[in-house]
C-alpha cells in the first residue's frame, strides 16, 4: 500500500475492523514518514447483468427489489428489516450462483417465493404486477393456486 504522503510502499497495519458494507477498514502507518492513513478493502465481485423482458441488459440493482417489495408490502405487517433481508437473500443467492446474467423473470420468481412465506397479501400484490394480471379471472386463478399450495403444506 502506497503512503499518500510520501509514496513509500511499505506500511504496518495498526487496526482492522469490519464495516457495514462488507469491507474492512484498516488503519495503517507508513514505515518511512510514520504518517497514519486509512484504507478500505472489499471483495471484488463479478458484475451481475439483468436481462429485461425486452431483451435489454442492465446492471443488477437491489434497490429495485426493495422498491417493489415496499410497494407490495404497503400497510402490511412487514418490517423494513424483513424487506432488506429478502433483498439481501436474493442478491446473495444470485451472486453465489456464479451466473453473470439473470432474467428478470427469475428474480421476480425468487421475490414471490420469499413473499409467499412472509405475507400472502403482499405476495398477491406483487404477483398481480409481476404476472401482469389482465382480468379478475387471472387474479382468482392465482388465489386458488395459493390456496392449493397451502392445503398441500398442511
Amino acid at each position: 500500500m502506497k503512503c499518500p504522503n510520501c509514496g513509500y510502499t511499505k506500511s504496518t497495519v495498526i487496526d482492522s475492523r469490519p464495516t457495514e458494507n462488507s469491507s474492512i477498514r484498516r488503519r495503517r502507518e507508513c514505515c518511512s514518514c510514520k504518517r497514519r492513513f486509512t484504507t478500505y478493502e472489499c471483495v471484488e465481485t463479478l458484475p451481475l447483468i439483468v436481462i429485461k423482458k425486452d431483451g435489454t441488459r442492465e446492471m443488477f440493482d437491489r434497490n429495485k427489489i426493495i422498491t417493489g417489495l415496499i410497494k407490495s408490502c404497503y400497510k402490511r405487517p412487514v418490517t423494513h428489516s424483513d424487506i432488506n433481508a429478502i433483498a439481501t437473500e436474493i442478491e446473495n443467492d444470485l451472486i453465489n450462483s456464479m451466473v453473470s446474467e439473470v432474467h428478470t423473470m427469475d428474480i421476480g420468481t425468487m421475490v414471490m417465493e420469499k413473499l409467499r412465506s412472509l405475507d400472502e397479501v403482499s405476495y398477491v400484490r406483487f404477483a398481480s404486477v409481476y404476472r401482469e394480471f389482465k382480468d379478475v379471472e387471472t387474479f382468482l386463478k392465482e388465489l386458488n393456486m395459493l390456496r392449493e399450495k397451502e392445503s398441500l403444506e398442511e
